[in-house]
């Protein structure tokens, strides 16, 4: 067997155990915790000297939503469903949320300035229309966190209202491909939620002012979960270079292109660099939380480099990467020349991988909020199709969409760069 195919067989096999034999990759999920044990004996197997810092994080399990109105006289009410006893709608549970079981006058709200203005306590709110355009970001999220969002997130909270019911439509840049979007997917935010499609949103809105039931059952379960670091090369940690992906998944997807193959190149790039003892520190850190509301692996990272990110002279983030059209594409931020001028020579070395355009949805983030130089590394069709794929975290995300000889080109590349600095 040769060198390429024995990584190809590894990489399907890294693929397999990640999205299939591993069913849910989820922060706090059993999934979860199988996934980071494979990853640490993966780098155990390549002589890499390990770790896995623990935290606290939140699994979560959907036990099922119905809602239901009780018809009645109302001429704003269509007469097909003025002829039913009454009115069932199809929901769903959002991730994290607490439950709930009641009857209550249903109020709707398509405008932050209507929220404010109040008067829904005791009430089930329909968010629908603006003020569901887009995924709100968690109230603890400090990566990202518009001041819109802080703003109708303020305003529910003030409401008094019991439970929320949110219409939505499709939001790729913040939610993936997923229709329709939880409005709310935030394990902080304590009052509970389901949501709807637009659709279903504009069926039920005809309905406010009247009596809904509404029955979620969702719980919230305590577990543990963690990162997984690697280490290599010099120990003193100044001028290092960070290889990072992160591990876990959203529920409900295989997360083969987000972000198996990421967690993939990673595992194959320890086994490429298996007899690397160069002066440059190198650490690879699987990230467990970039698809989780608290993002918790990445602030426990933060908590623990608060005084040593001037250490870092690079990261490298790989995250979308594999998809089986179009090239591989790595975007700079603030490489300083040498590093700069290694990257030039990666591409012309490399027709499969190009330059892409910046993006910061992503953990190489965290590094360039502390002056970092970073490259964020992709699918260019990812970054093509940003505002319009249907793929990430949905159950499309599949084994399928990801050619396994564009990982090891990558990794194989990365190697190369990596041992040139």
């Amino acid at each position: 067997m040769t060198t390429k195919q024995s990584h190809l067989q590894k990489c399907e096999h890294y693929l397999k155990s990640l999205c299939v034999d591993i069913a849910d990759r989820s922060v706090g999920s059993s999934g979860n915790r199988a996934a980071t044990s494979f990853f640490e004996k993966e780098l155990r197997s390549a002589d890499w000297a390990t770790e896995l810092p623990e935290f606290d994080a939140m699994d979560w399990r959907d036990g099922g939503v119905g809602l239901t109105v009780e018809t009645g006289e109302n001429s704003s009410v269509p007469d097909s469903e003025k002829a039913r006893k009454g009115s069932g709608f199809d929901v769903r549970v959002s991730p994290y949320s607490n439950g709930y079981t009641g009857e209550a006058e249903l109020a709707e709200v398509s405008s932050v300035d209507a929220l404010e203005r109040g008067g829904f306590r005791g009430k089930i709110i329909l968010l629908h229309g603006r003020i569901a355009a887009e995924q709100l970001m968690p109230k603890n999220f400090v990566f990202y966190n518009p001041e819109e969002h802080r703003r109708i997130v303020a305003a529910l909270e003030a409401s008094g209202a019991v439970a929320l019911v949110c219409a939505t439509g499709r939001n790729p840049e913040l939610a993936g491909g997923v229709y329709p979007f939880p409005l709310i997917e935030d394990g902080d935010f304590d009052i509970p939620s389901v949501y709807m499609t637009e659709e279903e949103g504009r069926r039920l809105l005809p309905y406010a002012g009247r009596m809904v039931r509404l029955v979620s059952r969702s719980e919230r379960i305590p577990e543990k979960a963690c990162n997984v670091i690697g280490r290599k090369g010099s120990t003193d940690g100044a001028g290092k270079i960070v290889l990072t992906a992160h591990i876990d998944a959203k529920k409900g997807t295989p997360g083969a292109i987000d972000n198996a193959g990421g967690v993939t190149v990673l595992m194959l790039l320890a086994h490429m660099l298996r007899d690397y003892d160069g002066p440059v520190p190198l650490e690879i850190v699987a990230f467990n939380g970039e698809d989780y509301y608290a993002v918790p692996g990445q602030m426990h990272y933060l908590a623990a480099n608060r005084d040593n990110f001037d250490n870092v002279a690079l990261n490298i983030n790989i995250d979308g990467v594999g998809y089986h059209q179009g090239s591989s594409a790595c975007s700079y931020f603030g490489l300083p020349e040498h590093i700069q001028q290694k990257a030039i020579e990666l591409l012309e070395s490399n027709p499969g991988i190009v330059e892409g355009e910046p993006w910061v949805q992503g953990d190489h983030s965290m590094f360039l909020q502390h002056g970092r130089p970073a490259i964020a590394v992709t699918s260019a069709w990812m970054l093509e199709h940003m505002y319009d794929q249907t793929i990430t975290h949905t159950p499309a995300d599949t084994m399928d969409n990801v050619d396994c000889g564009k990982l090891v080109e990558l990794a194989g590349a990365l190697k190369d760069f990596v041992t040139a600095l």
